[in-house]
């Protein structure tokens, strides 16, 4: 039977109803679980799907011995007519995130301690204990705060600061979980030693009431307090002979064997406000944490067990937190970035210039007014970003010189523009809703419904995008796509034959965006431009098409595609959400940190027992449908495609 199901477009703005498969959001889920990731990693216990489960079980010959039960845990009934006869004398779980208890771990424990298990049970893992590391950093601070963002004009420096509400706001409670490996030692000055905050002994009673663990530490050096870097370990056994540990490798004892994992990374955490610290005088690092969440202080003393002020979750109250993600915070705080807008912009802008900035929670309206533009629009679809412009442009003294408009692009009328045509359209593009680099092509969607606006002979700026690729090889990533065969004993084809059947499905087909800054590869062919949009008119009717073949340069395993957009500001400034540099010899590729790229997993690569000689090419279809704004696409090990 087929469903409909509805969806909000990304690329064109609008609600969508598609007819699917029944089991179409099944499959996607499957398809894009990272459930082979979790049984390539050899330290950890994994529970798999219940359907295949049972499969595996009965392939294995243990159907005597093992019942699958399909139902949450707090479902699970004890008793003669129950799904378990009596309690359990062992508790066997993996209910954890990178972030530890963030997928509910505290309450099932708790809950089957109160009616699942014996009291004298022992639980496999064991034990968990979380650590944490005070750091100083400009970069990791810079994904939770607006610096001061600098523009140089004609008459002189111009500096947009940020609302006071910004300062003060706590920021998201939401952890900022990352590949803590990736980032260079440089980025950060440790200010302690890693702190062991708390242990949860699973074999016991859990408790998921609110509590808060706090740790006395002397600062190594003084600087400035900002971000804690926090992972767990977990011992399997009492004895704590068998460990499972996440932490980066300058808190590993044997670094070298180093586990790669991309369901269990570590993470980042931002104090309230950053506070001096000095070396040698003693502060305490305080964790708090409900059922579901953890978050820091810094305090001089330990806080009193009954004083309930630190107990609260941070609640952003400022919006910025609300629209900006972390990356997005990055970007805007890159002023490098700035520099290059704000010097293809003073090359489009002229006297009389009237501006319309369509963007989400742009600054280009203020660069626009200060660079000379005689009028700037901006539109801000959400009520959070119209807020914090609002705040901004205030604070800054613009409330007068810039009108925010806060409703759809598409929507827009004369009386909006207070009667006046646009000379200059401006984006970045950026847009909140935007996951796969093409989806901010949302913005030639907007230019085309605003082109009734737009003076003769009006700038587009950006005047283009296009789309580009290149063939890759992962150091680790791959990963994630390959089958397992065998896990510890176990045949598990079934569980990779469900997988690959849930791959054939059509969204599940399409590439996926990651942030590759944190997943190394290495460029086997050369960078290529597969599609160009003319932002300068609108959308065509018919579909855009490119075919074509890329040459592999380098030796390796073709693991994927990575695809990302680049934007011609104007004939002489273009900005990459992709690869920044040309790869060097070894092929070693540097990308966008703000941005995340898309990949095509290549899956007859990523089986390991292929050999690594193979085709010589990678042949590519990729298809622009401007009714739909989706771009389908197939990449080939071959010379050609059908």
């Amino acid at each position: 039977m087929k469903v409909f199901c509805g969806r909000a477009n990304p690329t064109t703005g609008s609600l969508e109803w598609l007819e699917e498969d029944e089991h179409y959001d099944y499959h996607q889920e499957i398809a894009r679980s990272s459930y082979a990731d979790m049984l390539h990693d050899k330290d950890r216990v994994f529970k798999p799907m219940a359907e295949a489960a049972v499969k595996i079980v009965e392939k294995n010959g243990f159907s005597d011995k093992i019942k699958v039960i399909n139902k949450h845990s707090t479902e699970v009934t004890v008793g003669p007519d129950g799904d378990l006869p009596c309690r359990a004398n062992i508790l066997i779980t993996e209910l954890f995130d990178t972030e530890l208890i963030g997928e509910g771990a505290l309450p099932s424990y708790e809950h089957a301690h109160k009616h699942l298990v014996q009291e004298d049970c022992e639980a496999v893992p064991h034990r968990a204990t979380v650590y944490a590391q005070l750091v100083e950093s400009r970069r990791m601070w810079s994904w939770n705060k607006l610096f001061p963002v600098r523009v140089q004009t004609s008459l002189g420096e111009q500096v947009i600061i940020p609302p006071s509400e910004l300062e003060r706001c706590p920021g998201a409670p939401s952890v900022y979980d990352i590949q803590l490996n990736q980032v260079s030692s440089a980025d950060f000055t440790v200010l302690s030693d890693v702190l062991p905050m708390f242990s949860v002994d699973f074999s016991k009673p859990v408790s998921s009431s609110a509590a808060c663990h706090s740790r006395q530490f002397v600062p190594l050096v003084s600087g400035q307090a900002q971000v804690v870097l926090s992972w767990w370990d977990i011992e399997m056994d009492p004895e704590g002979k068998i460990k499972c540990t996440m932490a980066p490798f300058w808190a590993q004892t044997e670094p070298q064997e180093l586990q790669w994992r991309d369901h269990w990374m570590q993470c980042v955490y931002f104090l309230p406000q950053e506070e001096p610290i000095v070396q040698g005088l003693p502060r305490c690092l305080v964790a708090h944490h409900d059922d579901y969440c953890v978050w820091y202080s810094l305090q001089k003393t330990s806080p009193d067990a009954n004083d309930s002020t630190y107990q609260v979750r941070p609640v952003c109250d400022c919006q910025a937190h609300l629209l900006w993600n972390r990356p997005r915070f990055g970007e805007i705080n890159d002023q490098d970035r700035t520099d290059h807008y704000a010097h293809a912009l003073s090359t489009v802008l002229v006297p009389g210039s009237i501006c319309l900035c369509v963007s989400d929670g742009s600054l280009l309206s203020v660069l626009a007014h200060h660079l000379g533009a005689e009028q700037v629009f901006t539109v801000e679809s959400s009520v959070a970003s119209f807020r914090l412009m609002k705040r901004i442009f205030k604070v800054n003294h613009l409330e007068d010189k810039i009108s925010v408009i806060n409703k759809r692009p598409e929507l827009l009328t004369s009386a909006d523009l207070e009667g006046k045509k646009v000379s200059l359209l401006l984006g970045e593009p950026f847009f909140t809703t935007s996951l796969l680099p093409w989806h901010n092509l949302y913005f030639w969607y907007v230019r085309t419904s605003v082109d009734q606006h737009l003076a003769p002979g009006a700038v587009v700026m950006p005047q283009a995008a296009s789309l580009h690729a290149v063939i890759v090889e992962f150091r680790d990533l791959w990963r994630i796509r390959s089958p397992c065969g065998d896990c510890e004993g176990f045949d598990v084809h079934i569980m990779d034959d469900m997988v690959r059947h849930s791959l054939d499905f059509r969204e599940s087909r399409e590439a996926e965006p990651h942030p590759l800054w944190e997943y190394p590869c290495r460029s086997l062919s050369e960078p290529q431009e597969i599609l160009t949009f003319n932002f300068q008119k609108p959308i065509p009717q018919q579909p855009m098409q490119s075919k074509g073949t890329m040459e592999l340069k380098r030796p390796g395993k073709s693991h994927g595609a990575v695809l990302w957009m680049e934007y011609q500001l104007t004939p002489d400034s273009t900005v990459s959400t992709g690869l920044l540099n040309p790869a060097e010899d070894k092929g070693d590729c540097c990308w966008n940190p703000h941005c995340k790229q898309a990949v095509y997993f290549l899956s007859t690569t990523l089986d390991p027992r292929v050999p690594l000689d193979g085709p010589q090419s990678v042949s590519y279809a990729v298809e622009f449908h401007p009714l739909t704004g989706d771009i389908t696409m197939e990449f080939r090990l071959a010379d050609t495609l059908n």
